[in-house]
């Protein structure tokens, strides 16, 4: 068997690399290595896997012997999550805290969010004035962040609704441009060194979210309403075999895991698909006519269900996925993968990015064609926004409720325009891929809804 291809360049300079231009950093290390590498960035060390059968063989045994799933690779996350988030759980303790804290995002409980979802989407819209300039996704994170806060947290006004909105989107922009995400990567500049300083004000925002969520679990538990169908509601309700529910730092750390996995990578994938379906009109009208034709101008749950619809969310999904890596697994025995050797103890990750670009898999990978979700059923280890194995998003139907809802809503009742004429770039926002500008658009207005077609 052959050794893992390992990554020639000086390892900080590869960790800046990853830091300020990710992209470029995957693709030329693809173009070197191929299937897997090894990277090495001095601070950490681990295979990026962007072949299909090698991210299989990982993500469909990594609750076995063989590879393990442990929460302490995402310690990079605690600073923001709160150590008690599922994603820093390990083992038996992280498949019970997914099976307790799952239920609200599937099933029939998920139907009550749909008319929600678009009910804020008109809310936001209707503060808008007609020729005003925007960022997408901006526009977006305050419908996003509506949901999370009625959805999720249960709260839909007053005070501390809108102090939190306030605050959380603050926290959340402190790492929102490449510079700014270094924060994340290196702990030190995290440290308070006085009021001047980024730490500083993590720690005044920090301690402000803290007290508002602390006094609205307080509140709730106060008076339990088995009929409230918000997320925080059915988390305190929910016990697992032992009867043993959340405590008040768990549900904290919870509640602040589904704001920043369901907020701000919603948004951007939304404002993703805003601007492709601008820059190409033809997606625009297909979208529209579909809509129409199905009936569906003002029916959210029929909004899930169109298919050239789901095909735009799915592009937009692939061709820059806001995830641009999978959680990390560790091998723990010897293991083969593509004819390379794995020894016990290497971190591996799938590179989600890469395998989106494949040309065996999407042919023409930079090209955005949304057919090519029409034309043939990708696998879960083909297309993989939401990461896949023990770690898949828990919240990731709720995700494309939303992204079906809030694009199909926008382009049936509104009107943009870009400012720019040349596609969006994208770039690193926070461990996540963004745009640079958050799409820069012109809101036109309402526009008149053609009657549905008779059939």
């Amino acid at each position: 068997m052959n050794t893992v291809p390992i990554t020639q360049t000086y390892p900080y300079a590869q960790l800046a690399n990853w830091i300020f231009r990710p992209l470029d950093y995957m693709e030329t290390n693809y173009r070197r290595y191929g299937d897997l590498f090894f990277a090495r960035w001095g601070v950490l060390e681990w295979v990026f896997l962007n072949h299909p059968e090698a991210i299989k063989t990982v993500l469909s045994q990594d609750m076995g012997a063989a590879i393990s799933a442990p929460g302490e690779t995402n310690n990079i996350l605690k600073p923001l999550l709160g150590e008690h988030s599922v994603i820093l759980l390990s083992g038996h303790q992280h498949r019970q805290r997914r099976k307790l804290i799952m239920p609200p995002f599937h099933g029939e409980r998920l139907k009550v969010y749909a008319d929600l979802i678009r009910q804020i989407t008109l809310e936001v819209m209707a503060e808008l004035q007609r020729g005003q300039a925007l960022q997408a996704r901006q526009l977006i994170q305050k419908m996003t962040m509506r949901v999370i806060l009625q959805a999720v947290f249960g709260l839909h006004e007053g005070d501390r609704c809108r102090r939190l909105e306030s605050l959380l989107a603050e926290r959340l922009d402190m790492v929102s441009k490449p510079l700014a995400s270094t924060v994340v990567f290196f702990p030190v500049l995290r440290k308070n060194y006085g009021s001047w300083s980024p730490g500083a004000k993590i720690a005044r925002l920090t301690a402000e979210i803290d007290e508002l969520l602390y006094a609205e679990i307080r509140d709730r538990r106060a008076s339990v309403d088995a009929s409230h169908q918000d997320v925080l509601s059915l988390l305190i309700m929910a016990q697992d075999e032992a009867g043993q529910g959340l405590s008040d730092a768990e549900l904290h750390d919870e509640l602040m895991t589904l704001l920043v996995a369901g907020h701000e990578t919603t948004a951007t994938a939304i404002a993703w698909g805003l601007h492709w379906a601008h820059y190409q009109p033809n997606i625009r009208a297909k979208i529209r006519d579909e809509i129409a034709i199905a009936g569906a101008n003002d029916d959210a749950m029929a909004l899930t269900k169109l298919p050239y619809l789901e095909a735009v969310c799915h592009e937009t999904l692939r061709i820059y996925p806001v995830a641009m890596l999978t959680f990390a697994r560790v091998a723990q025995q010897p293991l083969e993968l593509m004819g390379h050797a794995i020894d016990p103890g290497t971190l591996l990750v799938g590179c989600i990015y890469l395998l989106h670009h494949r040309e065996d898999l999407y042919p023409q990978p930079s090209e955005f064609r949304p057919e090519r979700f029409l034309e043939r059923q990708y696998s879960a280890f083909e297309f993989m926004p939401f990461g896949g194995g023990a770690r898949r998003c828990i919240g990731y139907a709720l995700a494309m409720y939303e992204l079906k809802i809030i694009l199909g809503t926008l382009l049936t009742h509104y009107d943009f325009e870009l400012v720019s004429d040349r596609p969006a770039i994208p770039e690193r926002r926070g461990v996540t891929l963004g745009m640079k500008n958050g799409v820069e658009m012109i809101y036109q207005g309402p526009r008149s809804v053609p009657a549905p077609v008779a059939l």
